[in-house]
């Protein structure tokens, strides 16, 4: 009599029954899911977005600066030297101006060089005026004039001039 007291007692969802289990094990699952929802939105302040604005042509020592003022930290990522462009300002950043960006993003800025960089002389001599050329234009120099002498070979280079006089092959230039 004490076993059917007992099995009477044991109602479909009481904590001896695997059932009991599998409900409980759902039921975390469901609350846990929604809390991490919920932590998420917070987190990562979803929906609370603003536009990245143009700081080209503005000084990159400012903006580092004081640059947390507008709720951004700026990088100095790379130097670029351009012609006609004042030292230490902006040529480039990313993210763009116009995209959505949030509160804190990290602002990567490419700045004007002050001078050149300098490279070494490549060896053009024995070369054809062509692959000179091609040469030449990929290091980023820019071919001035060619003078043309008489020589066995024809477009065949048989000296560099760099300011009027004769360069050899590993001689630091500005590019």
């Amino acid at each position: 009599m004490s076993k059917q007291k007992n099995v009477a007692s044991r109602g479909k969802l009481s904590p001896q029954r695997p059932l009991f289990h599998i409900l409980m094990a759902i039921l975390v699952t469901v609350a846990l899911f929604v809390l991490v929802i919920l932590f998420l939105n917070l987190f990562t302040r979803h929906g609370r977005e603003i536009e990245m604005p143009s700081y080209y042509g503005k000084s990159a020592e400012e903006l580092t600066q004081h640059g947390r003022a507008e709720g951004f930290v700026f990088v100095v990522n790379d130097e670029l030297y351009e012609d006609g462009a004042a030292p230490g300002t902006v040529l480039k950043q990313n993210p763009l101006p116009g995209e959505k960006v949030k509160h804190g993003r990290k602002v990567y800025l490419t700045v004007a060089a002050s001078e050149p960089p300098t490279i070494k002389m490549l060896e053009l001599r024995d070369l054809s005026l062509r692959q000179a050329q091609i040469m030449i234009e990929s290091q980023g120099l820019v071919l001035d004039r060619i003078i043309e002498k008489p020589s066995p070979y024809e477009n065949v280079v048989l000296e560099v001039l760099y300011k009027g006089h004769s360069i050899a092959q590993g001689t630091p230039i500005k590019q």
